[in-house]
């Protein structure tokens, strides 16, 4: 493609004619032509969020039909997808712009910015000086030397240019044009990245920094391109881009067919006080142009409004003299180089400005901040010094600028006034004109200049008090700020201030250089040059703001002085030479007879040596050098910067470079030179020699090294819930079959018993379990012996043991045989060698001490002999009817059928009818016949004694779980039944035993469940409380995980799932493994230790130590089941399973997550076991075990100080300051630091220097680390404790209120931390103070609110950080004492969180989690999506914009448009919330068409057939 490189500010009517391809020499890629001065930051457009189409937050999508899941989600895909493309076909132009143009201005992007005050600008009507000038510039190359207020060119060395050029070249070029600036990170582009722009686009505005170094990498060669055109040309002098890119490049360039052509632009040739003429021919030479202006003045004088000019007087000023503050403080502290610019600039302002300004000078240039900058400069000097002084130097100087500080505090300040000295001649003539000009409310424009920045603060600060009330004053300066008094001014806010100025919401600006040149000023009324000009072009320039009809041009010239007369005199008498230079021009003048050689200037500096890559032709020079090594090594984490160090030897400067500590070469020393700004540039010439030679630079002069990142740190370590396999799983604990094989002698009594003995609805007596090994103490668990109440079971083991005989084992077992063929219809052989565990009847009424007893005494013996000596109890009709009270009976037929009689019931007989009421049975003509369970042929057979007694009972329940409570269907079954006696089985169980044998099911099933997740404890080498083990080890669905969902295959009755253990064991296992970390590697930086945490802690890390530990076979996921809880190793010879051969493996399918899970509950376990002591090992020891890391290897909580190595930095001597600052930090915090300097490095922002040395302190960053671990746990601690019913998701979503940003850094002022943050950031500082206003404010407003701080913005992230690192640093200076991170969150955290409840809002109200709660919990909905994506434009300059719909059912129903994704979801769920707030369900399910709760029905488990529930006497 053709290249056109443009840099022109061509506003207003100046036209950029387009150039047809047959006058252009075309060559092959385009180029960008420079604007001098500094970059200055953009405002740039975040990152496109990439396609998104996941559920919201929290995700409560949960199918019905999970095997239909995918197909949907395709389906709705498909939906959206046709849906946005025909959403982007009604996004015009139009809607582009007007969204632009009604946008708050503090939202938008500079380019945007730019683009809503120029992007209408068309020019359509080229004036013939234009025209004229342009024909010219075809033939030759040309320097074109108009009056700015011709051309409208805007003048300025800043970015803020590039925008302006931009959005005006955009809308009046037929052609593809971008623009760039060095604060895009340009430097820092592959090549591949600018051959891909070069090739894209006809023509590109940019700094002249960037195109040079462009041409210094070899990214583009001078003869790639076609046009040059350099705007405010009059730049090309000295070492200025412009002029190292004609002379390094263009110069080079031997083939002159291969030079680019060369379009200068300038209101002037000349920018100092030299002689016109030769300036100009200067300009000419080094440009390789020929100066050239219209033919007809006259043309210009009738295109252009040029101002009224008036000479103001004002009185003679003072001699500068120092005010009584000034004078104390310089009495003081005159040896400080530090306050020496503060003392030039104080006096001088007596004499210009007046007492007031000079004093209010000190006030805002020592306020605690400003003086905290001096320290920091104080400090850098002293650090920067090879030959280390005395520490106590370094303490004296700093305390002397915090007693500066405090006389300027203690000073009194007087108003401003008229009177005296307060303020100057000067000040009072300017006060005299504006009053005049801004008397009455006017549409007025006025700008003032002035030389510095410092005068313009100040002036502006002084017409706020005793301006006219029309004034609207603004302050318009440049952005290198960082001085200490000096006032951060951000490109953002530069276009926002000439925006207000367009509008009238500004309309007098007090300005320094910065609105002379180049920056679009709008047409003022009023220019007046407070300050006189320098040169001729600050005079043509200034001048041409002035563009309105009728405006003035005010010189303000000081009586009896020669010198502002004088001034004034030269720029017109060299305005006219310019003009009669430029009027006397030949148009086919050569370039020859000039004086100044350009050769001679080349040849000075061919003194200095460059390096030319042979490969790419990139090249190295002195000065290009310093830019490499700032970039050098290429770190995204934090900024780096090289240091330089200068010394004098004979009489010469030598400069040693000191590269970042991570950087593969440290220190390089250069050349010695006569002159510091050579030595300084021979440096980094030898540096970038040396990485070049090493191969830390590639071929293009970028830097290749960059610093050591872990191997692992994009590893894919999560792991899929949709993943399942199936594993082994545990039904009954080894300790069962341990000694199987063998007859014991020796048992072990636990008894069972129920505590609310009423509860069960009948007389009970207790139960003995004998087994082989002593049962661990197990916690009392809960059985639901009636609807809605439940009562405690208890399983106490006996301290002493029982030696059994073999009469008595036979008895044992004949009981505990029975109970099984009686109560649960399984005949199983006599085999005692094999039997896990025997039963015994108890007596009825135990001691409260009962534990102590010798087994033996506690045994109902007459009940254990009859049982062994009676299979059953005869009846017959000689049977006395009271024994037919109080039996227990069993159906011979239906081992399903068990009763508990009543009594005899008197006047019914055996063939009466069966009386409504009674239980179900498949028989029901007569009551003989209910009783009789035989099948009809048999039944035929059968005769029974028709005058035998009918007897009252009530059927059992004996398939419950009572683990579980009743359902619906088990309160309504009927259990009332009548019987006759004869086919029935007096079973010789007593009823009291018979009561408690139904409960034993359920209650081996769950001391198995413990015994299981107890081994497996063991296994693991983790003593842990046994309800504990078993929530940790227990998932009672397949989603256990997804909370306030539904949950898939729901197991009843198991008691507390794992995850609110995994809550808080995942938590200590971040600040385990965190402080691990911490105290093992000092080296590493934050994003290292990062890293090797993530590998630590990660599902991935736990899953696979896990699976090694076979953690997955005592993972509980099946509820009570009458499959499993039956005894192994004796041989089922009747019931239903007799058949089965061999031990039955059990399998259960599990994700790889859940394992993971499991991990991190069983470490919460293992913490809370021992939470009333407060003793940590355990827990400590759990995360040695599951990550199985070297880099966490110990035993228990005070094996992490031992492995701590105390930093050299941390012990060596503290400072006064560093003392001073432990002391100003205790009142806050009543916490004494062993070792200031850790409060010191606490308080260090990553981008202040750590210093060399012994004062080398590191930056927060590693402290930070730590303690964000540390006050997780704080609070996770409290939560859980506070709130033990309450779900992970909520404790999360309440917990992000505590540890949140907009928390933290409201705690970090209100503990005044924030004054004490070390930084150099000017930017960071400035946020810093804004976000402290508004903070304070909301505080003061709040009437004592504890949530204030919810209400303002987000504060600058280093105010969070420094209250974690205070955290961090607090524990290791304590020796790792975790008492003290409780003590500072029970001081100054959980004040604020007393009340959860005013969060709620803040975790729950926010719009997508409360739509998800309200479509899964009000409405029962399910099929729903949240899905969003950017929207398509084709529109240059459009914002982007990012489109988020609620699709319910397949439809779509709302939509929101923001600039990232978060917004547009939060925007479409707050208007669904609008349309579905107040919907009764079936008003929803009407009118979305909702059906998710009928397919749960129809997918759930039926609730089992009252038939096979077998009735209730319990």
């Amino acid at each position: 493609m053709a290249a056109v490189a443009i840099v022109s500010p061509l506003l207003g009517d100046a036209f950029m004619p387009e150039c047809p391809d047959d006058q252009v020499e075309v060559r092959e890629a385009s180029v960008a032509s420079p604007v001098t001065g500094a970059a200055l930051v953009p405002e740039e457009h975040a990152a496109p969020e990439k396609f998104d189409d996941t559920d919201s937050e929290p995700d409560n999508e949960s199918s019905p039909r999970p095997q239909h899941v995918t197909q949907r989600r395709r389906l709705q895909n498909s939906i959206f997808s046709t849906w946005l493309s025909k959403r982007a076909e009604k996004v015009t132009k139009e809607e582009v712009k007007t969204a632009i143009q009604n946008a708050d201005d503090e939202a938008l992007s500079i380019r945007n910015l730019m683009f809503k005050q120029e992007s209408t600008v068309i020019i359509g009507d080229p004036r013939e000086y234009q025209i004229e000038l342009f024909e010219r510039a075809k033939k030759q190359d040309i320097i074109a030397v108009l009056d700015t207020g011709t051309t409208h060119l805007q003048n300025v060395n800043c970015v803020t240019l590039v925008f302006q050029q931009f959005a005006v070249l955009e809308c009046n070029l037929n052609q593809k044009i971008d623009r760039f600036c060095g604060d895009m990170n340009t430097d820092l582009w592959t090549k591949s990245v600018w051959d891909k722009h070069l090739q894209d686009n006809m023509a590109i505005v940019c700094t002249a920094e960037v195109l040079y170094n462009c041409l210094l990498h070899s990214f583009i060669s001078i003869d790639r391109i076609n046009l040059l055109i350099f705007d405010e040309a009059h730049h090309a002098k000295k070492n200025h881009s412009y002029a190292r890119i004609i002379k390094d490049f263009y110069m080079a360039e031997v083939d002159l067919n291969k030079r680019p052509k060369i379009f200068g632009m300038t209101a002037s040739p000349v920018d100092a006080k030299v002689d016109v003429v030769q300036a100009a021919r200067e300009l000419e030479t080094l440009l390789h142009c020929q100066i050239a202006t219209t033919a007809d003045l006259s043309l210009l004088r009738t295109s252009i409004s040029r101002p009224t000019e008036h000479v103001v007087p004002y009185s003679q000023l003072p001699l500068p003299y120092m005010t009584a503050l000034c004078s104390e403080i310089h009495n003081r502290f005159n040896d400080m180089e530090s306050l020496g610019r503060l003392f030039r600039c104080a006096k001088e302002a007596t004499s210009d400005l007046g007492e007031w300004a000079a004093d209010h000078l000190w006030s805002v240039a020592l306020t605690d901040e400003e003086a905290r900058k001096i320290e920091r400069e104080v400090e850098q000097t002293f650090l920067s010094e090879i030959e280390q002084r005395p520490v106590e130097i370094l303490n004296k100087n700093m305390a002397r600028v915090r007693e500066a500080t405090e006389i300027v505090k203690n000073h009194t300040f007087l108003p401003v006034s008229f009177d005296g000295n307060s303020v100057s001649s000067k000040v009072l003539c300017l006060h005299s004109y504006l009053n005049s000009v801004f008397e009455r409310p006017t549409d007025a424009r006025c700008i003032v200049f002035v030389k510095q920045r410092y005068t313009a603060r100040l002036l502006a600060e002084i017409f706020k008090r005793i301006g006219s009330p029309h004034m609207k004053l603004g302050l318009l300066i440049g952005t290198n700020a960082g001085e200490a008094g000096d006032v951060k001014f951000s490109v953002r806010q530069q276009v926002l201030t000439l925006m207000k100025f367009r509008k009238g919401d500004l309309n007098c600006l007090f300005a320094t250089s910065i609105a002379e040149e180049g920056l679009d000023i709008p047409d003022c009324n009023t220019i007046i040059r407070f300050d006189l000009y320098s040169t001729l072009i600050q005079y043509i320039q200034s001048r041409g703001r002035a563009r309105h009809k009728n405006s003035k041009y005010v010189h303000m010239v000081e009586q009896g002085n020669r010198h502002h007369v004088q001034a004034v005199r030269d720029v017109r008498k060299n305005e006219d030479i310019l003009r009669s230079f430029c009027e006397a021009l030949p148009a086919d003048r050569l370039l020859l007879g000039n004086d100044y050689d350009l050769e001679d200037a080349l040849a000075k500096e061919r003194t200095h040596r460059t390096y030319t890559d042979p490969k790419t032709g990139a090249k190295l020079t002195y000065r290009s050098s310093l830019a490499i090594l700032a970039h050098f090594p290429h770190d995204h984490q934090t900024a780096l910067r090289a240091s330089y160090i200068m010394t004098v030897e004979d009489k010469q400067y030598v400069c040693e470079v000191i590269l970042p500590e991570i950087s593969p070469i440290i220190s390089v020393t250069g050349r010695p030179s006569a002159r510091k700004a050579i030595a300084k540039c021979s440096a980094a010439f030898e540096a970038c020699l040396k990485l070049r030679k090493a191969g830390y630079l590639d071929s293009n002069l970028l830097p290749i090294y960059h610093k050591q990142l872990p191997a692992m740190r994009n590893a894919h370590l999560a792991l899929s819930l949709k993943t399942t396999n199936v594993y082994d799983m545990k039904v009954k604990p080894d300790m069962w079959e341990q000694t199987w094989g063998v007859i014991p002698s020796e048992l072990y009594m636990t008894v069972l018993d129920v505590k609310d003995v009423e509860a069960l609805g009948r007389p009970s007596q207790p139960l003995g379990l004998l087994t082989r090994f002593a049962i661990p103490k197990l916690p009392s668990f809960p059985l639901h012996l009636r609807p809605g109440t439940a009562s405690e079971v208890s399983c106490k083991p006996l301290t002493n043991s029982i030696e059994v005989t073999h009469q008595m084992l036979g008895k044992l077992t004949s009981f505990t045989l029975r109970i099984y063929k009686d109560i649960f219809n399984k005949t199983y052989e006599i085999n005692e060698a094999s039997m896990s565990y025997w039963l015994a009847p108890l007596i009825n009424y135990l001691p409260d001490d009962f534990v102590a007893y010798e087994p033996r005494s506690i045994i109902d013996w007459p009940v254990l002999g009859h049982v062994h000596e009676n299979e059953e109890i005869s009846w017959n009709m000689d049977t006395p009817l009271e024994n037919l009270s109080n039996r227990y009976l069993i159906d011979r037929w239906d081992g399903g059928r068990r009763f508990f009689s009543i009594g005899v019931a008197p006047g019914i007989n055996p063939s009466d009818p069966v009386p409504e009421g009674c239980a179900a049975h498949k028989y029901m003509n007569t009551i003989l016949d209910y009783t009789v369970s035989l099948f009809s042929k048999s039944r035929a057979r059968a005769t029974w004694r028709k005058d035998q007694p009918v007897m009252l009972a009530h059927r059992v329940l004996h398939r419950r779980n009572w683990l579980d409570d009743w359902n619906e269907a088990e309160q309504n079954v009927k259990t009332l039944s009548y019987l006759c006696p004869e086919p029935l089985k007096f079973s010789a169980l007593p009823t009291t035993v018979a009561a408690m044998g139904y409960l034993f099911p359920a209650i081996i099933f769950r001391l198995e469940a413990y015994l299981i997740v107890l081994e497996a404890c063991t296994k693991l080498g983790l003593n842990v409380k046994p309800e504990l083990a078993l929530e940790a080890l227990t998932k009672d669905s397949d989603n256990t995980e997804e909370h306030r969902t539904e949950q898939v295959h729901f197991q009843r009755g198991m008691g507390k799932n794992y995850e609110r253990l995994e809550f808080i064991g995942d938590c200590f296992l971040k600040m385990a493994t965190s402080i691990s970390l911490y105290a093992q590697n000092a080296g590493d930086d934050e994003f290292e230790s990062h890293v090797k945490r993530m590998l630590m802690l990660c599902n991935k890390n736990l899953f696979g130590t896990a699976l090694k530990l076979k953690l997955y076979e005592y993972i509980r996921t099946q509820g009570f089941s009458r499959r499993t809880w039956y005894p192994e190793g004796i041989k089922l010879l009747e019931g239903k399973g007799f058949k089965k051969t061999g031990k039955e493996v059990f399998k259960h399918h599990l994700n790889d997550k859940t394992i993971a899970d499991v991990c991190e509950a069983l470490i919460g376990a293992s913490l809370l076991s021992y939470n009333d002591t407060g003793d940590m090992d355990m827990a400590v020891k759990a995360v040695t075990i599951f990550v199985s890391n070297p880099d966490h290897a110990v035993e228990k909580w005070g094996d992490y100080y031992k492995l701590y190595k105390l930093p050299a930095y941390q012990i060596a001597a503290s400072t006064a300051w560093q003392v001073d600052l432990a002391a100003q930090v205790e009142r806050l915090h009543s916490y004494h630091f062993s070792y200031p300097r850790l409060l010191h490095s606490a308080f260090t922002h990553p981008s202040y220097p750590s210093g060399t040395g012994r004062e080398r302190i590191p930056n927060y960053q590693r402290l930070e680390f730590l303690g964000d671990a540390l006050l997780d746990m704080a609070c996770i601690n409290f939560l859980f404790y506070r709130y033990p019913d309450r779900d992970p998701q909520w404790l999360t979503e309440h917990k992000m209120a505590m540890v949140s940003n907009k928390f933290l850094g409201a705690l970090s002022v209100k503990l005044g931390f924030h004054k004490h943050l070390r930084l150099l950031s000017s930017s960071h500082i400035h946020m810093i103070q804004e976000y402290v206003t508004e903070i304070t404010e909301a505080d003061a407003e709040s009437h004592g609110a504890r949530d204030y701080w919810t209400t303002t913005k987000n504060p600058p992230k280093c105010l969070p950080d420094i209250v974690e690192s205070y955290i961090g640093a607090i524990f290791v200076d304590s020796k790792f004492d975790y008492k003290e991170v409780e003590r500072f969150f029970d001081a100054h955290v959980r004040w604020y969180f007393e009340d959860m409840s005013i969060y709620d809002t803040f975790a729950n109200c926010h719009p997508t989690t409360y739509l998800s709660n309200l479509l899964t919990l009000n409405f029962g909905c399910t099929n729903y999506r949240l899905m969003s994506d950017e929207l398509p434009t084709i529109i240059e300059g459009a914002p982007i914009r990012v489109i988020a719909v609620v699709m319910i059912h397949d439809e779509i129903i709302t939509e929101g448009v923001a600039a990232s994704s978060k917004y547009a979801k939060l925007k479409a769920s707050s208007k669904a919330l609008e349309m579905l707030t107040g919907l009764a369900p079936f008003e929803y399910r009407i009118q979305y068409r909702c059906d998710c709760s009928d397919k749960k029905a129809e997918d759930g488990e039926d609730d089992p057939p009252v038939e096979e529930i077998m009735g209730s006497a319990i």
